[in-house]
C-alpha cells in the first residue's frame, strides 16, 4: 500500500488497514468497469458515499457506526476491484472468503464488530442496491425499464442527482465523511 502498510491478503489483521488507502484505492476503481458517462469514472468511494446516504434517507435514525458500517461496506475493493456480482459468483466460495475476511479486518480496524447485524446488513443491501439503479438509470445507460428489470426498482427511491468527479476530489469527500462518522462514534 502507499502507506507502506504490507497486506496479507489470505490474512489480513486489522493493523495493516489505514483509511488513507481505502480512501486512494475506491477512488480509482470505477463502478461499472468505467463504462459510464462523463468525463471521469463513477468510482467505488463516490458510491460508498452514495451508500451511506441513502442510508439515511432510508432509516434516518441509523446510527453513526452503522452509517460507517455503509459507507465501508465495499471497503475490501481498494485491495481485490469491483467485480460484478455474477463474476463473483462464478469466482466461488474462495473470492467470498476473502472478501469477508478483508471486511471483518477492516470493520474491526475502525471500531466496528467483526459481523454486521442482520437487520443492518438488509439496510445496507437495500441502499446499496438502490445506488446501483440511480447509477445505471443516470450513468452507465440504462432505461428504468431495463434497470428495474434487472435490478429491481427500489421502494421510496430517493433523488439524487448523481454526478462522476476527479479521484482526488472523490477521495478526499471520502476521507471528510469517515472523519467525520468517527467523530461521532
Amino acid at each position: 500500500m502507499l502507506s507502506g502498510r504490507r497486506l496479507d491478503l489470505l490474512d489480513p489483521t486489522p493493523l495493516d488497514i489505514e483509511i488513507e488507502d481505502i480512501a486512494l484505492g475506491l477512488s480509482r476503481v470505477a463502478r461499472w468497469n468505467g463504462q459510464t458517462g462523463g468525463e471521469w469514472s463513477f468510482s467505488v468511494a463516490q458510491h460508498s458515499l452514495l451508500v451511506e446516504r441513502l442510508v439515511i434517507a432510508l432509516k434516518s435514525d441509523t446510527p453513526p457506526r452503522w452509517r460507517l458500517a455503509a459507507l465501508l461496506h465495499d471497503a475490501p475493493e481498494y485491495v481485490i476491484g469491483d467485480l460484478i456480482t455474477p463474476f463473483k459468483a462464478a469466482v466461488g466460495l474462495d473470492y467470498k472468503a476473502l472478501e469477508v475476511s478483508l471486511m471483518r479486518a477492516v470493520h474491526l480496524r475502525f471500531g466496528l464488530p467483526a459481523e454486521t447485524p442482520d437487520t443492518v446488513a438488509r439496510l445496507i443491501k437495500r441502499a446499496d442496491r438502490a445506488a446501483a439503479y440511480l447509477e445505471a438509470t443516470q450513468l452507465a445507460g440504462f432505461s428504468e425499464t431495463e434497470a428495474t428489470k434487472i435490478l429491481g426498482k427500489p421502494r421510496r427511491l430517493p433523488q439524487r442527482r448523481l454526478r462522476p468527479c476527479p479521484p482526488d476530489e472523490a477521495k478526499e469527500k471520502f476521507l471528510a465523511r469517515f472523519a467525520l462518522l468517527q467523530r461521532q462514534l
